[in-house]
């Protein structure tokens, strides 16, 4: 009796050893090699995880810090140039300087501005409101004043007005993460170039109507005259779709 509980407990032990080499040899053979420079580049990142640099969490940023030869394209907006300078420091490489930008609200449509035909009743979310109706002041491009934008910002950098009903952005504490930008459901909200003194240009409207319909809807709506394209000496403003839109990158603010 005694001997076959012996046996058994050597063959267990000896199943549990060739076990035991067995995964030792599979894991050494299907090993992935991690460089460590992407634990660095991470610890220096911010750690927000708020994707405006076009990549799920700061980790997968780093990791293409690291392995890509040219950083092109890849920018922190929350860390701005002086988080990029401190990963290019650590890898040994250049970064790539860029002007800070800011989060504008390209809708002027405040009440008193724009009649009110209806009251909405539905769930208040402007992606669910989007796709019901144009909207209280009759408007098919502007803002519907729910506050998609100010649930996703995770740097409480934007607020709805309770006077114009609008979003307001807090230019100190916007990080240009893009997050509100992909939340509005009418592509209202940009990312311009913040320039000094926060001055910033642009036509606080995206309405694409005739002019007529347009002022009908909100009598500060752009209609769309080329007035402001045709003085430009820089070839900052474009006309399309009845509207005017103007180039930060271009624009000189004179």
């Amino acid at each position: 009796m005694n001997q076959t509980i012996l046996y058994t407990i050597i063959t267990l032990v000896s199943i549990g050893a060739a076990a035991s080499v067995i995964l030792y040899l599979v894991a050494q053979r299907f090993k992935v090699y991690e460089d460590p420079r992407i634990d660095e580049a991470e610890e220096a990142l911010p750690a927000a995880n708020c994707g405006g640099c076009g990549f799920a969490g700061c980790r997968n940023f780093a990791e293409a810090l690291v392995k890509r030869d040219s950083w092109d394209g890849l920018f922190c907006p929350v860390g701005g140039n002086e988080t990029m300078a401190k990963v290019a420091s650590l890898l040994g490489k250049e970064a790539i300087e860029q002007a800070p930008r800011v989060a504008v609200v390209r809708c002027y449509g405040t009440p008193e501005f724009r009649p009110r035909y209806n009251v909405y009743d539905g769930a208040h979310t402007c992606t669910i409101a989007h796709s019901l109706y144009t909207g209280e002041g009759g408007c098919p491009h502007g803002c519907l004043g729910e506050g998609d934008c100010v649930v996703v910002c995770d740097f409480d950098a934007i607020h709805m007005d309770p006077v114009t009903g609008l979003p307001e952005v807090d230019d100190e504490k916007c990080t240009a993460c893009g997050a509100c930008v992909t939340a509005c459901p009418r592509d209202i909200i940009e990312l311009r170039k913040k320039n000094k003194k926060d001055r910033k240009i642009y036509v606080s409207c995206i309405n694409e109507e005739k002019g007529a319909v347009a002022k009908k809807n909100c009598s500060v709506a752009c209609i769309g005259c080329s007035k402001c394209f045709k003085v430009c000496p820089y070839e900052a403003i474009t006309m399309n779709n009845n509207l005017a839109f103007i180039d930060s990158d271009l624009c000189k603010l004179r």
